[in-house]
């Protein structure tokens, strides 16, 4: 006898399929770009000399039939290699198994990046890490290799084991495949992907002051649509360049390149346990290794990658899931870079800001009100008199006043939501403590990106697992 709640489970589950038929903030099911993100697809690339990449098809969640989910980034020769982590306590099999990679190899020797995603491998256990272990063992034995030389990353669904012996069975048809074309790094960044809707792939060239005569690349691959928010969050990042870098020298310049890009962005205001970036330097190109943080080439190559990181972490909020916007908060004329950091993220996670964002509601006060609550900022930061806040029009047209030096304007309403219309905007919060301000106490400035808050997304979130 059928009992009264087994129809009505069978209803609910029909109706979640159905609904994920037709969902339209993510990728349809046969993995077209939709038409608003095409503009961020490259349709070429300059790649460092020396990797290869491929994507293949594992099938990790049983519905993915026949997409790339298994990347793999290699190096035909050892490189320097650092990362940064999430700073959650749950850290996933993957990152604990890449941490200690790193620290036994000193950032050295390392040649390849292995990448599920489909599951996440996290809060697995004892069999989650041996999962992980296996995968980069597996990999270095494609290589050649006996010493653990791989880093592992997973992404997807938290608490389920991977289906490893599929992911092993593969992880050497992907080694064949490895290939240094633009295809095959489009491909690779697809791999990563989960609720992203398009793959996030960067490429340029650079020359370094010691030898100018030389050119060298720097590419990237990233992915992450939601729990978005330092440090870092569902995120992963791998950054290859064929400059030769010395170790130590390679993990402060990305953490500099990070605070200011992949840990200067929020979705939901939410950190996961999965969340790396990476970078590998091979020297392939050649010159002179940048080592001393004095050099002129560290200092040119600092800003290089903290503005590649940049660009390629913007991606990601993008494609935020549900967004509709694109959010700079710029808070300026700070006297310590921190106190502006922190009220600039504090803005950015703030749901009632995402929120009236959304809804094309020029609410400064909820602004404001972020600002006063943040926690941490260095006594006599926010000081209500010298504070102004205003919108900046991507457009270059004059910027709508707010609020200024504490005393709120007369704001334009039909001017505001002509602003808040387009998919871009700035936001601007001059804290008066620079030239301007009466105490003189310094101009620092600190950059956060975010995007606005959906009836969309709660939907994505509602059943993301179900």
């Amino acid at each position: 006898m059928v009992s009264p709640a087994q129809p009505a489970a069978a209803m609910a589950a029909f109706a979640r399929m159905v609904k994920g038929q037709v969902r339209n903030y993510s990728a349809p099911l046969d993995m077209a770009i939709p038409a608003s993100k095409q503009k961020y697809i490259p349709s070429s690339g300059s790649y460092p000399k020396g990797f290869l990449v491929s994507g293949t098809h594992v099938g990790v969640k049983a519905s993915n039939t026949k997409f790339p989910d298994l990347a793999l980034i290699s190096s035909e020769t050892p490189c320097a290699a650092a990362a940064v982590f999430t700073t959650n306590k749950f850290q996933a099999a993957p990152v604990q198994v890449s941490k200690k990679t790193l620290q036994s190899r000193q950032g050295q020797g390392i040649r390849s990046v292995v990448i599920n995603s489909g599951c996440a491998n996290a809060v697995t256990g004892k069999g989650g890490l041996e999962d992980a272990v296996n995968m980069g063992r597996k990999v270095d034995e494609c290589n050649g290799l006996s010493e653990p030389s791989t880093l592992v990353m997973s992404t997807g669904v938290i608490g389920q084991r991977l289906p490893i012996s599929k992911i092993l069975d593969k992880i050497p048809t992907a080694h064949t495949n490895l290939a240094s074309t633009h295809d095959a790094w489009l491909t690779t960044a697809r791999a990563i992907c989960t609720t992203d809707t398009f793959p996030k792939l960067l490429s340029r060239t650079f020359t370094l002051p010691s030898s100018p005569g030389r050119t060298y690349s720097l590419a990237g691959m990233t992915k992450g649509a939601g729990m978005i928010h330092p440090n870092m969050a569902t995120l992963l990042g791998v950054l290859c360049t064929d400059a030769p870098i010395d170790p130590s020298a390679l993990r402060s310049l990305l953490k500099h390149a990070v605070s200011r890009s992949f840990n200067s962005i929020s979705v939901d205001g939410d950190t996961s346990t999965n969340d790396t970036v990476a970078i590998l330097a091979n020297g392939a190109a050649g010159g002179a290794p940048i080592s001393s943080p004095s050099s002129d080439d560290y200092t040119a190559m600092q800003d290089i990658l903290t503005s590649f990181a940049q660009s390629l972490s913007q991606l990601v909020v993008r494609d935020g899931e549900g967004a509709t916007k694109f959010v700079t908060v710029r808070v300026q004329n700070s006297p310590h870079y921190e106190s502006a950091r922190l009220i600039a993220s504090t803005i950015a996670r703030s749901p009632l800001v995402k929120t009236a964002l959304y809804g094309r509601d020029a609410n400064w006060g909820r602004i404001l009100c972020a600002i006063g609550y943040t926690q941490g900022v260095a006594p006599g930061t926010v000081v209500p008199e010298r504070t102004s806040v205003s919108f900046k029009p991507v457009d270059g047209s004059p910027v709508l006043k707010l609020l200024v030096n504490g005393e709120p304007e007369q704001v334009d309403e039909e001017r505001a939501s002509v602003i808040l219309q387009e998919e871009d905007l700035e936001i601007v919060v001059d804290l008066g403590g620079g030239e301007k301000g009466e105490q003189g106490l310094g101009g620092e400035e600190a950059v956060y990106w975010f995007c606005d808050f959906s009836h969309e997304y709660v939907t994505i979130n509602g059943d993301y697992r179900t």
